[in-house]
């Protein structure tokens, strides 16, 4: 099964870091990182930009709204993302721990969210426009 871990932190406590303390919580992800790879469980993952280079995509009346940045104020913002392929939840649970160097600096939340088993989304090139050209969306 796969499970979805989302990462966030406070982008502003993270600016206010100084270098090293940054640098070795880059390197405590890396590291968990390598450990997913050499229990071949991870199947990808990427960190994001700041929230403040994300647009939030809106559709209201039937119209589509693009907005700079992202759409709710809160004190966490997603960073990055693990995508894993484990067993079970509980072998899920079991790696979705934030590397210790973020957590021993109380900085970061991971949310771990099941991957539907149902049929894959996948973009089509005879899919409808409504549905952003994929298919097996629910428009």
């Amino acid at each position: 099964m796969q499970y979805l871990l989302l990462i966030y932190s406070d982008e502003r406590a993270n600016a206010a870091l100084p270098r090293e303390q940054v640098s070795e919580i880059v390197g405590a992800y890396m590291a968990y990182g390598e450990a997913l790879r050499d229990a071949k469980v991870l199947v990808g993952s990427n960190r994001l930009k700041p929230a403040s280079a994300a647009s939030s995509v809106r559709i209201a009346n039937g119209q589509t709204q693009v907005l700079d940045g992202p759409f709710a104020e809160t004190k966490e913002q997603l960073g990055g993302y693990y995508l894993i392929d484990v067993p079970d939840q509980d072998a899920a649970l079991s790696w979705a721990t934030l590397p210790r160097c973020a957590s021993r600096h109380d900085r970061g939340a991971a949310d771990l969210g099941d991957v539907t088993a149902g049929r894959p989304v996948s973009r089509a090139a005879n899919s409808s426009p409504g549905c952003g050209g994929f298919s097996g969306a629910v428009c």
